[in-house]
């Protein structure tokens, strides 16, 4: 099963996530949003943007590993994550997409390093330490369960040029290979 991916505009992009009640069975929820994702050929998919304001998202970090043989250990599931960035501060800028938003990209300030905790789908509390794409993508998701989107990071100027776009994907003027839920 997949989902339709909520385009910008829809109000639960912009919700706070509730925290998920430790011991929910959402193995099969986790499944397919890992699915709605691959289909979308993205690296990351928050709830929200499959309309559930709860604290979950998913990410297949394969991509930016070394070990790229061992890729399903790259597929994850956090629930109700929270981040602790690298107190040095460093940040790096790189441009980023949104599958809520396509064909939209901004240069983001993101954290090096980040440390998550996290439970996976068996309720085990997990932490892991992230550098590079990967905190980056972390921290992509991690946004959306805050009700930040990647556009919020533009500048005002060019929040002002991309306003007809964002109307357009909004209105469900987007052409997409995956499926979508468009606000109305």
């Amino acid at each position: 099963m997949t989902y339709p991916i909520v385009a910008y505009g829809d109000p639960v992009l912009r919700k706070r996530a509730v925290n998920i009640e430790q011991g929910t069975d959402v193995k099969h929820l986790a499944a397919a949003m890992l699915a709605t994702m691959a289909q979308a050929r993205g690296v990351g998919l928050a709830a929200p943007q499959i309309g559930k304001a709860i604290s979950l998202f998913v990410v297949d970090l394969s991509p930016f590993m070394e070990a790229k043989l061992q890729s399903s250990k790259y597929r994850k599931v956090y629930i109700n994550p929270t981040l602790q960035l690298d107190s040095a501060g460093i940040l790096q800028y790189h441009e980023e997409g949104c599958l809520s938003i396509p064909d939209i990209s901004v240069e983001v300030p993101r954290a090096k390093r980040l440390v998550v905790t996290y439970f996976d789908t068996n309720w085990q509390r997990q932490e892991e330490e992230l550098t590079d794409m990967p905190a980056r993508v972390i921290q992509h998701e991690y946004d959306h369960l805050n009700g930040k989107l990647h556009i919020d990071y533009a500048s005002p100027l060019k929040r002002r040029l991309l306003k007809g776009k964002l109307a357009d994907i909004s209105q469900g003027k987007v052409a997409v290979a995956y499926k979508m839920r468009f606000p109305g």
